[in-house]
């Protein structure tokens, strides 16, 4: 499925600034496995390739669900996009987006496009889609972007389940 596609469906953001510099940050998330330490709902994050062009890795939540990451566009303190989903399965495309504010200060933006409700068109998705996925996603995406924020201020791995546990992933 092309880009543009993936694009067409709703999508969730949340956005969170740092004290770190943009080129700091992007050595955080660009380092092969940083959920590790980062992701509160992450059991873990294994590398399958980490070379250049070729990005992919295996996330296992902490209830075992397994997805892989496809990433498929690389800007290096910028950000990059990817393929999340069961291997085979359908897939989630999401975008991780950096803007620095100050030499000190940057902030992270994450927007996924889940494959969830796809099925029928935005029309008819749109109710389950709002009532049911974007809290849901919402929460998460906060709680993923606070792990971070947690790590480079104690500069020690986000305790799982640090901020709730969540209904999808814990």
């Amino acid at each position: 499925m092309e880009i543009k596609n993936y694009k067409k469906r709703h999508s969730v953001s949340y956005s969170m600034d740092y004290e770190i510099s943009i080129e700091k940050m992007w050595e955080l998330i660009s380092t092969p496995g940083h959920l590790n330490y980062c992701h509160p709902f992450c059991k873990s994050n294994e590398i399958i390739n980490w070379k250049q062009s070729n990005y992919r890795d295996e996330l296992i939540y902490l209830n075992g669900l397994k997805y892989i990451r496809n990433f498929i566009n690389w800007d290096p303190n910028k950000g990059y996009d990817l393929l999340i989903g069961k291997n085979g399965g359908p897939q989630s495309y999401v975008v991780w987006e950096l803007t620095k504010h100050s030499e000190l200060k940057c902030s992270l933006k994450i927007t996924v496009f889940p494959y969830l409700f796809t099925k029928g068109g935005r029309i008819l998705s749109y109710i389950p889609f709002f009532v049911y996925v974007k809290p849901r996603l919402k929460k998460y995406l906060y709680t993923v972007l606070s792990g971070f924020n947690y790590y480079i201020k104690h500069e020690k791995d986000v305790p799982r389940n640090h901020f709730g546990k969540h209904p999808w992933f814990s």
